[in-house]
C-alpha cells in the first residue's frame, strides 16, 4: 500500500483530529488550573555512621543499604502513620515517600501538600517516628538511663586509656637511663602490663561505643530537617496539557483510521478497481445550483467551469473506450439510487451534441423519471406511449410509419443536435416494458437515424431494468457517488452486468469532495474558474442561435419535426 493510503484519512478527518487535540487540551488546562499549588517538603535521614568512620569497610556501607531499604518499608505502615497523626493531630495524612538515595546511606522522605506547613511538619514527624523506632533510640521508656550510664562509663575508660598511654609514655623515657640489666628488665615487664592494660581498655571501649548512638551501624540521624517550601512544584499545567493535547491528538488519529475502515464507499479511483476492476473514466467534483434552479446541466449554465470539462473528459473516455466496436447506443445507470446517474447522461448528451453529434436521450427510469425536469419538457407523449402505439410487427427499417408518434415522442432541445424522449405514461410494469422485443427494435431503428442514444435507465440493484438493457446496447456506463455509493454495491452491480456479457465502458466517479479530488484539482489548475469568464462563456452560449458557434454545424436550428422528416424521407 502506497504512502498516500495512509495521509489519505489523516487528510479527510483532519478536522477531527484537530477538534481532538484541542478539546482534550483545553479540557486539561481548565482542569489543572482549578486545582491548588502542590508543595513538597523533604527530609534526610543518614543510616549508621560508617561515614564518620576514617576506615569504613564494605560491610558497613552494604548493611547501612539494606537498613535504608528496611526503614523505607517500615515508614509506610500503618502504625507509623498513625502514630504521625496522633503525634500532630491530624485525621489524614497527605500523599509522601520514602526511598533509600541509590548507592548510599541516605533515606529521603517526601511530603507533597497543598499547605506548605504541614508539609513540612509532616516530613519532619515521619523522620521522628523512625528516629524513635530504633535500637539507640534514647526516648524510649528506660532506656535514657542505659545510654547515660553508657556515656559516663565510656568518659571512664577514655580517661583511663589516657592515663594510661601516658604511664607508658613516662616508663619508656625511664628505661632509656637505666643501665642495671635488672632494673631494665623490671621496667620492661611494667611496660607490657600498661600496654595489656590499654589494649583491655580499648576493647571495652570499642564494646560500649557500639552499644551506643555514637558508633552503631543500625542508628537513625537527621543530616537535613525539612524546611518550609516557598516555590510550588505542581500542577505542571504546561506538561498536563501538552499530555493531554497528545492523547487528544492520538484518539483523534485512531478514530479517523478506525472511520475510513468502517467506511468502505467508494472515495477514489483506486477503491474502484479494486472493488470492480473497471476503469475509471472520469471525476466529477460536486456542484452547485445555479442562479436558475437547475443543478445538474452544468455544461448548459457554466459551460467554461471544470465540472463541465469533466464532463467533456467522460465524452472523449466513452468515445475511445471501445476502439475495436463503435459504440452508438449507451445506457447510463448506477448501483444504487441518488448517485447521479440522470444528470451525468443529461450532460454527456449535451457535450456530445455541441461536438456536431445527433443525440438522443432517452429516459428510461420508468419509476423515477428525471429528464423532463432538467429539460423543462412535457412528459405527456414519451416511451411508454411509443413502445404501445407501435404495431406487433414492427421491423427496424420501417421506422417511416411511426412518423407521427416519433415526432410527438421525439422533443428539440435548446441545444442543437440534441433530443430527448421523456419516459411518457408510467406504466404498472416497467420491466416488462423495457424488456420487450418492440424496446430491442425502437433502440436498433434509432442507432440507425442518430449519431448516439444515451439511455437513462433505474439503478441495478434496486430493479433489473437497467440489466435487461445492458444487453441491447453497444455499452454501459455506471456511475458512482464518491463518499456514498458502498464498494461492495458498486461490486454487486458490476457483478451482475459482467453475468449478462454487457460491455461496460467503466465508471463515472461523481460528486467528489472538492478538497479530496484529485481529477478536479487537475481541472481546476488548467481551467481556473473566473467569475468574469464564465460570464461571458454563459452569455455566449445562450445568446447565439444553437449550433452556430461551433464548426461544420447548421446556422439555424432544425426543429424536431423537420429533422424526423429529414430522416425518414
Amino acid at each position: 500500500m502506497e504512502l498516500r493510503a495512509y495521509i489519505r484519512p489523516l487528510i479527510k478527518w483532519w478536522w477531527l483530529i484537530l477538534i481532538s487535540t484541542l478539546v482534550a487540551g483545553a479540557t486539561s488546562f481548565f482542569a489543572v488550573s482549578q486545582q491548588p499549588p502542590v508543595y513538597q517538603a523533604k527530609t534526610t535521614l543518614l543510616i549508621g555512621s560508617a561515614i564518620n568512620n576514617p576506615n569504613p569497610d564494605g560491610n558497613d556501607f552494604w548493611l547501612s543499604q539494606q537498613l535504608a531499604q528496611t526503614y523505607s518499608d517500615i515508614a509506610q505502615r500503618d502504625i507509623v502513620r498513625q502514630s504521625v497523626m496522633d503525634e500532630l493531630g491530624l485525621t489524614w495524612l497527605p500523599e509522601f515517600t520514602a526511598k533509600p538515595v541509590a548507592n548510599t546511606q541516605l533515606l529521603e522522605i517526601r511530603v507533597d501538600d497543598t499547605s506548605p506547613e504541614r508539609a513540612m511538619i509532616v516530613a519532619n514527624e515521619l523522620a521522628n517516628q523512625l528516629i524513635r523506632r530504633t535500637p539507640t533510640n534514647t526516648n524510649l521508656e528506660g532506656d535514657p538511663g542505659r545510654q547515660t550510664f553508657i556515656v559516663q562509663q565510656l568518659d571512664d575508660l577514655e580517661l583511663k586509656i589516657q592515663e594510661t598511654s601516658a604511664e607508658i609514655i613516662a616508663k619508656q623515657s625511664e628505661l632509656a637511663g637505666l643501665f642495671s640489666a635488672r632494673q631494665i628488665t623490671d621496667l620492661q615487664d611494667q611496660i607490657r602490663a600498661l600496654e595489656d592494660k590499654q589494649n583491655t581498655l580499648q576493647a571495652n571501649y570499642a564494646s560500649l561505643l557500639a552499644s551506643s548512638s555514637q558508633g552503631a551501624a543500625n542508628s537513625l540521624s537527621v543530616i537535613e530537617p525539612a524546611m518550609l517550601p516557598t516555590v510550588p512544584i505542581g500542577p505542571e499545567i504546561l506538561m498536563t496539557v501538552l499530555t493531554a493535547a497528545a492523547i487528544g491528538f492520538s484518539l483523534g488519529v485512531g478514530a479517523a483510521y478506525l472511520m475510513e475502515y468502517l467506511d468502505d464507499t467508494v472515495k477514489s479511483s483506486e477503491d474502484i478497481h479494486r472493488s470492480t476492476g473497471l476503469p475509471t473514466l472520469t471525476g466529477i467534483s460536486e456542484g452547485k445550483t445555479s442562479s436558475n434552479g437547475r443543478t445538474g446541466l452544468v455544461t448548459i449554465d457554466n459551460p467554461r467551469s471544470p465540472i463541465a470539462e469533466a464532463y467533456r473528459s467522460l465524452r472523449t473516455a466513452v468515445l475511445f473506450s471501445n476502439v475495436d466496436q463503435l459504440t452508438r447506443t449507451l445506457v447510463v445507470t448506477s448501483a444504487g439510487p441518488k448517485e447521479g446517474k440522470s444528470f451525468t447522461s443529461a450532460n454527456l448528451a449535451v457535450v456530445l451534441a455541441q461536438s456536431s453529434y445527433r443525440v438522443l436521450l432517452i429516459d428510461a427510469d420508468l419509476r423515477r423519471p428525471t429528464q423532463q425536469k432538467l429539460f423543462n419538457k412535457s412528459s405527456s407523449y414519451g416511451l411508454t406511449n411509443l413502445l404501445l402505439d407501435m404495431p406487433p410487427s414492427f421491423d427496424s427499417s420501417r421506422l417511416g410509419d411511426m412518423y407521427s408518434q416519433l415526432s410527438r415522442a421525439v422533443q428539440a432541445t435548446s441545444i442543437a443536435g440534441l433530443f430527448l424522449m421523456t419516459t411518457g405514461d408510467l406504466p404498472p410494469n416497467p420491466a416488462e416494458l423495457v424488456g420487450s422485443n418492440r424496446m430491442k427494435t425502437l433502440i436498433k431503428a434509432l442507432a440507425t437515424r442518430f449519431d448516439y442514444v444515451l439511455i437513462d435507465t433505474p439503478p441495478i440493484l434496486a430493479v433489473t431494468d437497467a440489466v435487461v438493457m445492458s444487453t441491447r446496447v453497444d455499452s454501459v456506463v455506471l456511475v458512482a457517488r464518491a463518499g456514498s455509493t458502498r464498494q461492495s454495491q458498486l461490486k454487486h452491480a458490476a457483478m451482475r452486468l459482467q453475468e449478462v456479457n454487457a460491455n461496460v465502458s467503466g465508471v463515472v466517479l461523481n460528486r467528489i469532495n472538492k478538497r479530496s479530488s484529485e481529477y478536479y484539482q487537475y481541472y481546476k489548475h488548467y481551467y481556473p474558474t473566473d467569475p468574469d469568464d464564465e460570464k461571458k462563456g454563459k452569455e455566449i452560449v445562450e445568446g447565439q442561435p444553437a449550433g452556430k458557434a461551433r464548426e461544420g454545424e447548421p446556422q439555424n436550428p432544425v426543429p424536431a419535426r423537420s429533422f424526423l422528416t429529414k430522416l425518414m424521407s
